[in-house]
């Protein structure tokens, strides 16, 4: 091979191809979520946000425990049910048997849960799907009557962790009062 000329292509420039279109991309494609990772981030966020509500409102208003399993079940947990769900707030549960729920704080396990479901989910879902897992959580808060107060701050917390203002959470769980459930 001596004598052979070698041009220079300039540099390597590396790239990803995918297996399904098989298309291929820069490197900073792998940065980006695939849709199987935002589908189990929304999972999660949908999961979170019924546990803090039901935690909140307490777990004693049959309606309320049946609209977080609905949720949940909705979320892509189809074989969970109230005794799944019981059984994850009662992991949450402290030594009393109550679930600690510190939303205003970020103490309890259910308010880091909250931030560590929703603000990684939060900048990948339009303002729609946003206000979508606010509304979820609303109507399990709605199941069982008026919005408690706890139900409130928890709502809260949900909002602020998907970045919608406070306002518009405001509006977001007034209309919600008269939706039909």
């Amino acid at each position: 091979m001596v004598g052979t000329p070698i041009l220079p292509v300039g540099p390597v420039v590396g790239s990803v191809q995918c297996t399904s279109c098989h298309g291929r991309y820069g490197v900073e494609t792998l940065e980006q979520l695939t849709s199987v990772r935002l589908a189990s981030m929304l999972r999660d966020a949908q999961y979170t946000v019924a546990l803090a509500v039901l935690a909140a409102g307490g777990t004693g208003g049959r309606a309320a425990r049946e609209a977080a399993c609905a949720v949940v079940r909705e979320a892509g947990f189809e074989d969970c049910g109230e005794v799944q769900v019981l059984a994850a707030l009662a992991a949450l549960s402290g030594v009393d048997g109550e679930v600690p729920v510190d939303l205003d704080g970020a103490g309890s396990g259910l308010t880091i849960e909250l931030h560590a479901a929703l603000e990684p989910l939060a900048p990948h879902l339009a303002q729609q799907g946003r206000e979508r897992l606010l509304l979820q959580g609303a109507r399990i808060a709605l199941a069982d009557g008026r919005y408690l107060p706890q139900e409130r701050a928890a709502l809260a917390a949900v909002g602020r962790c998907l970045k919608l203002a406070e306002l518009r959470v405001g509006e977001l769980l007034q209309s919600a009062t008269s939706a039909p459930h």
